[in-house]
């Protein structure tokens, strides 16, 4: 049996993750505003220290592995777009840099990022916000957030969710990820019957706007199911996932982007491409 992180564990699809892993027979550390074990304020520099120094504390340097659940939505509030983009990038970022010894120092560690499908459902994300968070600058993304208005959280919550899953797909593939033998990758969940998406149906506004987005197959997702593709991303079936980011949305992202995905390298790409190629280093365990 193993030792797990799960932060946003106190609802949702991260309180199902953990009810999963504990009926399995785990050890899991929860990390969350409350009812948790590590009671941290993730939108903050400090709250994300105090996470990390804590669950390190708490499983003894060794961790087999972490479930990213934590996150805020797109929630309206002039300072909505710096909270989501502290708790749902740094908050995923920088308590996986601090952990990445601990994950390491276990056999085969697996970590799962919650990403969404608002990574390809959102038209017109600005690069500049995805570049600034990616580089940890939030007080130039959430510059560039405030002048998009009363659509700022909106754009807000997709940057994150793009700039976190840009990150696994980079950090995945390294000597310090890959290398040292952690399987880093991503779920993209649709709309999941969650605690959030409970509250926005209850808003007649919001709930019409829900119910028009393409499903295909129609209604929402239920959290014990995405707890489930967690689970199973987590075990010893997931050894040779690495980079990855699964969409889990009833069809979705799919139904969007049909023909975009996969798809060939580019001519223009293609010097670099073989240049990358070369400089291949096999590592991993």
């Amino acid at each position: 049996m193993g030792i797990y992180a799960v932060t946003g564990s106190a609802s949702g699809m991260g309180a199902a993750v953990v009810d999963r892993l504990r009926r399995d027979g785990h050890t899991v550390v929860t990390v969350d505003l409350r009812d948790a074990d590590v009671v941290a304020d993730l939108s903050t520099p400090a709250g994300r220290v105090a996470a990390a120094t804590s669950v390190l504390e708490r499983c003894g340097g060794v961790l087999d592995g972490a479930v990213m659940a934590a996150g805020l939505g797109p929630a309206p509030g002039r300072e909505r777009p710096r909270l989501i983009s502290e708790v749902n990038v740094l908050g995923v970022t920088d308590l996986l840099a601090a952990w990445r010894p601990a994950l390491a120092a276990a056999d085969r560690a697996k970590v799962v990022v919650f990403a969404s499908n608002s990574t390809t459902t959102v038209p017109l994300v600005p690069r500049r916000v995805v570049r600034a968070l990616l580089d940890g600058d939030v007080d130039r993304a959430v510059g560039t957030l405030r002048l998009l208005g009363r659509a700022a959280p909106t754009f807000a919550y997709a940057a994150s969710k793009i700039a976190v899953s840009h990150w696994v797909r980079q950090q995945a593939v390294t000597r310090e990820w890959a290398g040292a033998g952690i399987r880093l990758n991503a779920l993209a969940p649709g709309a999941v019957m969650t605690p959030l998406l409970e509250q926005q149906l209850a808003t007649p506004a919001e709930a019409k706007r829900i119910k028009a987005f393409p499903v295909p197959i129609g209604g929402y997702g239920d959290p014990e199911h995405l707890a489930a593709w967690v689970v199973h991303m987590l075990s010893d079936a997931a050894d040779f996932l690495c980079g990855s980011v699964v969409f889990v949305d009833g069809g979705s992202d799919a139904w969007f982007r049909a023909t975009d995905w996969p798809r060939p390298v580019p001519a223009r790409r293609l010097r670099s491409y073989i240049g990358r190629m070369r400089g291949f280093r096999r590592y991993g365990r």
